[in-house]
């Protein structure tokens, strides 16, 4: 698989960033993070021990279904839902649509690296 990029960065700082961006004033570099995150702590709620459990039972199981998920894991089809969108939303795993139109998950990435700036970043002069 592959390492999904993810920094932590201030709603402002993201913005500042994206509209940089867009009107041609910046490159988004290949080394980059793609998924940003505005604090540890959201990233921490995402990436709890509990969601790279969930991660980790659909890398292995490859369940064909939500409703094979929560057989699997013990948990209400409706928690899993809201979950898997939220990680899908961070690009950590896709929701496939298989057999009859069951939702599948798939994970998208083996391991994640964090930018984590420890300073404010200085703007140049």
């Amino acid at each position: 698989m592959s390492t999904l990029k993810i920094g932590i960065a201030s709603y402002e700082e993201m913005k500042a960033r994206t509209l940089a961006v867009a009107r041609g004033e910046r490159r988004v570099l290949s080394n980059e993070p793609r998924i940003w995150f505005t604090s540890t702590e959201s990233f921490a709620k995402v990436l709890s021990a509990g969601n790279r459990k969930l991660l980790g039972v659909i890398a292995e199981k490859a369940p064909g279904s939500l409703d094979e998920l929560a057989r699997l894991t013990g948990k209400r089809k409706s928690n899993l839902s809201r979950t898997l969108r939220t990680m899908e939303g961070y690009g950590l795993i896709r929701l496939e649509r298989g057999e009859r139109g069951k939702i599948k998950p798939k994970v998208m990435h083996d391991r994640v690296r964090l930018e984590l700036p420890l300073t404010p970043s200085r703007k140049a002069s």
